[in-house]
């Protein structure tokens, strides 16, 4: 298991994006929660273990296998766009920014460690 640097500006932009989407994945759940024909405990259920995991996953960071959960955080967000439909553009939307933040953060620390 190997660590990524403490001072890493990949890490540092994973846990802002994962913040941000953090709120709007609860915010969303309930959302579906009151629009959906789901049971309760299915919306709620899963709206909190997604909850969970980004935050597990804000935790885990340190560890660069993290970064391939952050991934399938975004895949899993995206496909909520099957229970309403905005959230193909917010899914979307988020895994622009963290698509975006991975590659800006893994060339910033390159060249960081160069110099």
């Amino acid at each position: 298991m190997s660590a990524a640097r403490a001072s890493s500006v990949r890490r540092s932009l994973a846990s802002i994006v994962l913040g941000f989407e953090l709120i709007v994945v609860f915010l969303a759940t309930l959302v579906i929660f009151g629009l959906s024909d789901l049971p309760p405990w299915v919306t709620l259920g899963g709206g909190a273990l997604l909850c969970l995991i980004m935050v597990a996953t804000l935790g885990l960071l340190r560890f660069t296998w993290a970064y391939a959960v952050g991934w399938a955080i975004q895949v899993v967000i995206v496909a909520t766009g099957f229970l309403n439909p905005a959230m193909f553009v917010v899914g979307a939307l988020f895994a622009g920014m963290w698509t975006y933040c991975m590659i800006s953060g893994s060339r910033i620390d390159r060249q960081n460690n160069a110099a």
